[in-house]
């Protein structure tokens, strides 16, 4: 068994780690401040990655991406998680599901967005319908020939960005033996389509810069070209492309447990009290040790679960385990690193305040802690018949 990278994947790895030290870091304070990120810089941004080929890198060469494979993809998305969310967007990974595009859509959507032409938003989450996707209540009717939507959808991120947006609607209910079930429509928005409008959403405390907002449908007529995948067919074409943005999750929180980690590290061997580094006191030293054996443990869960999806292994359970397992992991080690900064964790002079509240969403967006233990748990006992 082999744990270590190849020389291509090390190669990929210290180039995207290089370039979020020099492009992201120097204005991660900034965009703290602002809460938003200018719009000069986001394109700035954006074009050096598609000069340095990496813009799209998640998508297959035939289509004009990098043609990475999973593991690859997660570990430039590792590197991204050093670095501010609101700036490293612009790093430009669109929409795997994009792929589902139909010939016509290709050419519309698929092709631009891979260019760095347009950009996309993933539209699922509704004020009562998080986890719960056969909730939703923004619906879609038909009405002579077209669909006609109507509802909200909120937490949407990247839409103040967005040229289009991937949009997950019911179209119908099923009665079940368990109940109604409703039937899920994937759908391509375009920014400016008449009834369809997208606004501010709240203000986090994770993130800031990197925004959520609330998209609004008043009787937005759509034609059946904007429909991708099949007519009632979300859950296939959900189930087919999204089944790894939890992956993504996980590697962010590794990479950003690294970051926080050097800090630790550093801060502990300077920091002098009582005529010594603190790094010397056991109950400093204890920390550290469990914080590496912690990023180090959701490191390879990562990684192991994105090998699975290359070797075309079952990996439903190994990314819920990862997510997890990473994202809760970096709430320990972020709290663990303000702790050995003392009071000036607590300063906005230093990033650990930021990294602190950034960690805390982790264990709730792309599905919370409970659901993954849900998933673990049902993929456990489901060959039992439990």
């Amino acid at each position: 068994m082999h744990f270590g990278l190849s020389s291509e994947q090390q190669m990929i790895a210290d180039t995207v780690r290089e370039f979020v030290e020099n492009e992201i870091y120097p204005h991660e304070a900034m965009v703290e401040k602002l809460g938003h990120v200018p719009h000069e810089l986001g394109q700035e941004i954006k074009q050096k990655v598609i000069d340095l080929g990496f813009y799209a890198c998640n998508f297959p060469a035939e289509v004009g991406g990098a043609g990475l494979s999973h593991l690859d993809f997660t570990l430039v998305e590792r590197e991204l998680g050093r670095g501010s969310m609101a700036l490293t967007h612009f790093f430009g990974r669109p929409q795997n599901i994009l792929m589902a595009c139909n010939d016509t859509q290709r050419e519309q959507y698929l092709l631009p967005a891979v260019r760095g032409e347009k950009m996309d938003a993933l539209a699922m989450t509704e004020p009562d319908a998080g986890s719960d996707v056969r909730g939703m209540k923004c619906t879609a009717i038909r009405d002579g020939g077209d669909w006609v939507i109507n509802g909200t959808k909120h937490f949407i991120s990247g839409a103040e960005h967005a040229d289009f947006f991937i949009v997950f609607i019911a179209t119908g209910v099923d009665d079940t033996a368990h109940g109604p079930k409703k039937r899920i429509t994937c759908f391509l928005v375009d920014r400016g389509t008449p009834g369809f409008a997208v606004r501010d959403g709240y203000a986090s405390v994770s993130h800031r810069g990197y925004k959520n907002c609330i998209l609004e449908f008043d009787n937005c007529r759509l034609p059946d070209a904007q429909v991708l995948g099949e007519v009632d067919g979300g859950f296939a074409v959900m189930n087919t492309w999204l089944y790894a943005t939890r992956l993504t999750v996980a590697a962010f929180c590794v990479g950003r447990a690294r970051r926080c980690f050097d800090m630790a590290v550093d801060y502990a061997a300077q920091r002098q009290q009582f005529g010594q580094p603190i790094a010397k006191f056991q109950g400093v030293g204890f920390q550290v040790a469990d914080m590496i054996t912690q990023i180090d443990a959701a490191d390879w869960l990562t990684l192991s679960a994105a090998w699975r999806l290359d070797e075309g292994l079952p990996a439903n359970r190994e990314i819920a385990s990862a997510k997890l397992y990473a994202s809760e992991m970096l709430a320990q080690v972020t709290d663990a690193t303000l702790q050995i900064h003392g009071g000036m964790g607590l300063m906005d002079d230093y990033p650990i305040e930021r990294f602190w509240r950034d960690a805390r969403v982790e264990r709730i967006w792309d599905g919370t802690s409970e659901i993954q233990r849900h998933i673990i748990a049902r993929e456990l006992f489901r060959p039992l018949g439990a």
